[in-house]
């Protein structure tokens, strides 16, 4: 059986991922704050108090326990959230240091379960955004600049020497993701403009068992209009 480790599994496109798999009968492992009831297996991070040290090391030991010495098919980072800001704003700096946990140290640490526990000709995803790769985000600086990292993430990953030999390291860039939470933010914004959750975790599902060939440190913007998603 061909597995999957999804780290956001709890949120609203990671939920997606995990139902896909599941109904393509891939043995799945949820990392998050709370467990997926759907995955077969969760691990359930500690809040954020911890060192990203500590935090990485037990999640890719219990991810290990969990895989029984196997290795996965697949590993999928789809953990964030989004904070605005400019650096004149009350809460710059902790939107900032919110959105380098969320964003940068879930890339580092499924980075860190990939160099052990992927197979080598797996799958390794992480999620960027259309907006940090297109220039400045002066309205949400933290949020931008941390997803700039994890691009920078998926080309040093992708390189020899980095540490992981899958020749299957990609980035996605979703522009505006169709979820509840942008839903009831933003209730009168066109969402034919939005990519649906659905298309996400189709796209990975193909990646991940080779329906679909993908470049090694391609960063994959997600666009869609008038319902339409090109990638």
């Amino acid at each position: 059986m061909p597995s999957v480790v999804v780290y956001g599994g709890c949120g609203a496109l990671g939920t997606s991922i995990v139902k896909l798999f599941k109904k393509h009968a891939w043995k799945v492992v949820s990392i998050d704050f709370s467990i997926n009831p759907d995955a077969d297996d969760s691990v359930v991070v500690p809040d954020h108090s911890q060192t990203l040290n500590d935090q990485g090391t037990r999640i890719s030991a219990d991810i290990g326990d969990l895989l029984s010495g196997s290795k996965a098919d697949a590993v999928l980072c789809v953990a964030g959230g989004w904070q605005g800001g400019n650096a004149a704003s009350s809460s710059f700096l902790s939107n900032a240091e919110l959105s380098l946990k969320q964003s940068v140290n879930t890339s580092l640490i499924a980075a860190h379960i990939a160099a052990h526990h992927l197979k080598p000709s797996g799958l390794l995803a992480l999620t960027g955004a259309v907006p940090a790769q297109q220039g400045g985000t002066p309205g949400m600086i933290g949020y931008g600049m941390a997803k700039a990292a994890v691009h920078h993430l998926v080309a040093s990953l992708a390189m020899d020497g980095s540490g992981i030999p899958s020749p299957r390291i990609v980035g996605i860039l979703p522009q505006t993701l169709d979820t509840p939470g942008n839903r009831s933010a933003m209730p009168k914004a066109d969402f034919s403009s939005w990519t649906p959750l659905d298309t996400v975790a189709e796209l990975l599902y193909n990646w991940a068992s080779d329906c679909y060939a993908c470049e090694n440190g391609h960063l994959y913007t997600l666009i869609t209009k008038n319902s339409v998603t090109s990638v």
